[in-house]
């Protein structure tokens, strides 16, 4: 394994200053716990979720690990009730715990693209933000990667970040980015929005794609699975996403959170009507707690 980092390491050094292709594709995957005291009344119970980081030669993804085990899962489950289920009709019951929301970062021409799921997936496109980073001496190891430490002010908070200089990417979490090195571990002073480092690993393409087929041998696409048939390894702005802005997202976030089920069996018949088998799909996400302290705090 820390040979086939290496090799990486050599490939991203020689590669990051090269025009971007369209599309990239990611060499290593960082692992990240992310923690966010969402409610300071209750910060003993701060929410939690595993992301990912991909990291390509110029551009970079950030998303949900547990989602993309979820979706994994789901999957399984569809193939198994389209084996098993009489005339194609049948019910799943879908747990939603991930956010769902994935960041795009671009370098070459400063873009960041952000993703979200409701019922469809819609897409909110975005400048890459700037950020004035300090950078000290401070040096620390986070599994095989030697990092330095930097500093910064950036959306409210006042950040602690850790970037890895042999891998020469100006990508991180989040929108995070603009270090000579991926950000490997982050924080704000308060310990309120931590991206903890977990691990390191090398990209596999073709990884996490399992194919769905009826009793036919023909490929389907599960319902709500919008990842489906997508390699999470090639960076690029999602090809299945309805452009939209920041205030017309919020209107159909805030619908979806109120009745879950009515979009859930909306996008069923939908489906149906275009020819796709009869589920019955109830959708259950986590509760979700107040928030008093979101990720972005108001410049004072």
């Amino acid at each position: 394994m820390k040979k086939q980092l290496l090799l990486c390491l050599v490939f991203l050094a020689g590669a990051v200053f090269a025009r971007a292709q369209k599309p990239d594709t990611a060499q290593i995957l960082v692992h990240y716990k992310f923690t966010h005291v969402r409610d300071t009344n209750n910060r003993a119970h701060p929410y939690t979720e595993n992301m990912v980081l991909f990291v390509g030669k110029a551009s970079s993804s950030y998303k949900s690990y547990d989602t993309q085990l979820q979706n994994e899962l789901y999957r399984k489950q569809f193939q198994e009730q389209l084996n098993n289920s009489a005339g194609g009709n049948f019910r799943l019951d879908r747990k939603i715990t991930g956010s769902g929301t994935e960041y795009y970062q671009f370098i070459n021409n400063r873009k960041l693209v952000r993703k979200e799921v409701l019922v469809d997936p819609y897409i909110i496109n975005d400048v890459l933000p700037a950020i004035n980073w300090h950078i000290s001496n401070n040096t620390a190891n986070f599994g095989e990667l030697h990092c330095q430490k930097a500093t910064c002010h950036f959306k409210g908070r006042d950040y602690i970040a850790w970037f890895c200089p042999d891998l020469p990417v100006p990508v991180g979490p989040w929108k995070l980015n603009g270090l000579p090195g991926v950000i490997v571990d982050a924080y704000d002073t308060k310990k309120d929005v931590v991206f903890a480092f977990n691990h390191v690993e090398k990209a596999v393409l073709g990884a996490h794609m399992q194919q769905v087929k009826d009793r036919h041998g023909r490929m389907v696409i599960p319902l709500g699975d919008d990842n489906y048939g997508v390699d999470p390894n090639i960076i690029q702005v999602p090809a299945r996403g309805i452009k939209t802005t920041e205030k017309e997202f919020e209107k159909l976030s805030n619908a979806m959170h109120k009745d879950p089920n009515a979009m859930a069996q909306s996008m069923s018949a939908n489906a149906q009507n275009n020819g796709g088998a009869k589920a019955d799909i109830s959708m259950r996400r986590s509760s979700t707690p107040s928030v008093n302290n979101p990720i972005e705090l108001p410049e004072k």
